[in-house]
Order: C-alpha cells, then sequence, then structure tokens
C-alpha cells in the first residue's frame, strides 16, 4: 500500500466531482452568477491551503465511508444543496469514471497524467477569479514536487492501491454501458490493442535465465491482443485516445447519466457494508452534539439573503424520489435525537466521550502511530 495516494485520489475524484456538477447546473437552467459562486466555493474548499497541508502528509487512504463524508461536505460547502439519492449518484458517477480512468492508463505513471488534466480542467473553472486560480496552481506545484521524481516502482504502488480501494465497486453507468466499455455486470471492457508503454516489449514472450543472470531458454505464447511497439517516451499521442482524453469532462456533451448497483440484493448489501465499525460519522455526530450544548454557532444555507437551492441528478423530481425511496437500508445514515441544554454535568459527559475519539482517525485501518495531532481532513473541513 502506497502512503502517498490520498492526493491522487481527492484531486481526481473532486474533478470529476466538479464536471458533473457544472453540467447539471447548466441542464437545470441555474442563473449564471449562482452556478458561478457554487464551483468557486467548492473549489475553494477543496484548494484551501491548510486543508492541503493535511492532504498531502504521507498517509494511508481514508476507509470508503469516510472519503464518502468528505465528499459529502465538499459538495455542500456552497449554497448548493443535494438530497440523498442525488449525492449517491453523484459519488458513484465519480468513483467509476476515476476507477475506468486508472484501468485504462498504460503505464502507472500516467495516473500524474490524467491528475494534471484534471487540474487544467479545474484551472478552466475558475480563470476569471485569481485568488482562487492562485490556490490551484499552488496544488499543481505541490503536484509536480511530489509526484515528478517517483521512481515507477512507488507508481506501481500508487496503482495498486487505488485498484484495491475500487475493486469492489461495480457500479452500472449509463454512459459507459451505451458506449460498451462496461457489461451489464458493472465491470469494464478494457483494450487488448494498441501500443504499449515505453520502455516495455510486447507480451508473447517467456524468458528462462540461469542463476548467472544467462537466458537459457525462451517461449512463445498468444497473447490474445494486437500490440505495438512504442516510438519514443513521454508523448500522449503514441497511446492515441487511451490518455489523451483521461480526465478530461466527458460531460461536456449533455447526455443522461443513470447509475445502478450491479448484481443482486445481498450484493449491494455487500457493496454498502464495506466498513462496519466504527462509525466515522461519530465524531461528526459528537461535534455536532457539542456546538448544540453551547459550543460553536452553526450557520444554515438559507439563513441569509442569499438563500440556497437544490440541484438534482435525476432527470426529474420523481425518478429522484424513486432512487431515494428504492435505497438500500445500509446505505442510510443513522440519526441521534439529543437534548440541546446547557447542562455541565453533560457538557463534562460530552468532553469525556469526545477525549475518547481524539488523536484517532476515521478509518479503523490506521493504527495510532499515523494519528494527526492537528485537526482531521474532515474537522479542518468543518472550519473552512
Amino acid at each position: 500500500m502506497s502512503s502517498r495516494t490520498l492526493p491522487l485520489l481527492f484531486i481526481n475524484l473532486g474533478g470529476e466531482m466538479l464536471y458533473i456538477l457544472d453540467q447539471r447546473l447548466r441542464a437545470q437552467n441555474i442563473p449564471a452568477d449562482k452556478a458561478k459562486k457554487v464551483m468557486n466555493d467548492i473549489i475553494t474548499t477543496m484548494f484551501n491551503k491548510k486543508f492541503l497541508e493535511e492532504l498531502f502528509k504521507p498517509q494511508e487512504l481514508y476507509s470508503k465511508e469516510a472519503l464518502r463524508t468528505v465528499f459529502d461536505r465538499l459538495a455542500h460547502a456552497s449554497i448548493m444543496r443535494l438530497n440523498q439519492a442525488s449525492m449517491d449518484k453523484l459519488y458513484d458517477l465519480m468513483t467509476m469514471a476515476f476507477k475506468y480512468q486508472v484501468l485504462l492508463c498504460p503505464r502507472p505513471r500516467d495516473i500524474l497524467l490524467v491528475t494534471f488534466n484534471h487540474m487544467d480542467a479545474i484551472r478552466g473553472f475558475v480563470k476569471d477569479t485569481p485568488c482562487i486560480l492562485a490556490q490551484v496552481d499552488e496544488t499543481y506545484q505541490q503536484l509536480m514536487e511530489m509526484y515528478t521524481l517517483l521512481p515507477s516502482g512507488q507508481f506501481q504502488l500508487v496503482r495498486q492501491t487505488l485498484l484495491i480501494f475500487f475493486q469492489d465497486m461495480h457500479i452500472r453507468v449509463s454512459i459507459f454501458l451505451k458506449d460498451k466499455v462496461q457489461n451489464s455486470n458493472g465491470r469494464f471492457v478494457l483494450p487488448i490493442s494498441g501500443p504499449v508503454p515505453h520502455g516495455t516489449q510486447i507480451p508473447g514472450s517467456i524468458r528462462m535465465y540461469s542463476c548467472t543472470g544467462e537466458e537459457t531458454g525462451r517461449l512463445q505464447f498468444r497473447n490474445g491482443g494486437n500490440y505495438t511497439a512504442a516510438v519514443c517516451e513521454g508523448s500522449f499521442e503514441l497511446f492515441g485516445d487511451r490518455v489523451t482524453k483521461l480526465g478530461t469532462n466527458m460531460y461536456s456533451v449533455c447526455r443522461p447519466v443513470e447509475t445502478h448497483i450491479a448484481g443482486t440484493s445481498k450484493h449491494s448489501a455487500q457493496h454498502a457494508k464495506v466498513n462496519l465499525a466504527p462509525n466515522p460519522l461519530a465524531k461528526e455526530e459528537l461535534n455536532l452534539l457539542a456546538k448544540l450544548m453551547g459550543g460553536l454557532e452553526v450557520h444554515k444555507a438559507g439563513g441569509n439573503a442569499e438563500s440556497g437551492f437544490r440541484v438534482n441528478l435525476f432527470a426529474t423530481d420523481e425518478e429522484e424520489e424513486e432512487a431515494l425511496i428504492s435505497r438500500p437500508d445500509e446505505l442510510s445514515y443513522g440519526f441521534i435525537n439529543i437534548q440541546a441544554t446547557k447542562d455541565q454535568t453533560a457538557n463534562a459527559e460530552l468532553a469525556k466521550i469526545m477525549g475518547e475519539f481524539s488523536g484517532s482517525r476515521e478509518s479503523p485501518e490506521r493504527s495510532p502511530s499515523d494519528c494527526s495531532k492537528g485537526d482531521d481532513l474532515l474537522a479542518m473541513m468543518d472550519g473552512l
């Protein structure tokens, strides 16, 4: 597992989220000033300096549930609101699009090129806002410093870590199904032809070596594809559409996009229960409780002169309601009813409970030694 995967995962998923939201804002004829504010607010939060400092620290990936919580908060960092069904669809589209891009990379290092494509598109969204553009450019520089000199073996670990993260996600997306790049079971159809990456040979040979390193034999086998050798290194044109379009906006042409969890209801339950304990929302709920009991003031969108608005990722409100009703129970977050009082005993008990969460990450896969002494990504996003 690579400890340098989280920034790439976050930025690429964030890029896909911005593509989708931009398309939906235009499709629903949201006024240009409100749409621009939504995009600017989300990008400002996404590329906040302190947030990125925490993000770029070497660390293991968050659990699927914790990462979903991060993007839930990021999507609601502006006056726009999504209901639960639309947020589910948004996250499914984000994850499946980036999964497909990772699978199509001819070599692990090309994941960085996909990331740069996303960054270029994000720069385009804020090209008229210099202060936000400066945040994006600073992140661009951080990516260059961290990843351009990373050896190929480390990129292979990054790719392997991403594939492990995505391996149980088989959401069917209508665009992929229509383009015949995804099967009915949600698995992708990968090409078996075209140029191989620079520095690699066309598959089809098995070589045997002696203990001294001398080649002692060679066997040939059918590779099942139509591969060609690369001409030179570093050229996007070598791989045609397989790399030049990875990370670009596939929603630039308005097409209806539907998502479905592949498999039976049992598989859906398994898809939902990727991480059961502990609940990464526990700290969020305790923070809310602290606010209600006399802590920080909670500001709601719509509570000021600039009212919020709702965005629907479905074609109609009826489809969104049907998706919400048919949503598996395992995907629903629970709610707790609490008594908001100023009682000192309750405050002391709350402080004791919250102390048990301090210094621990939302992801149960981390050891205590991996924990940051400062705010975690979720708590930091609350303060932005």
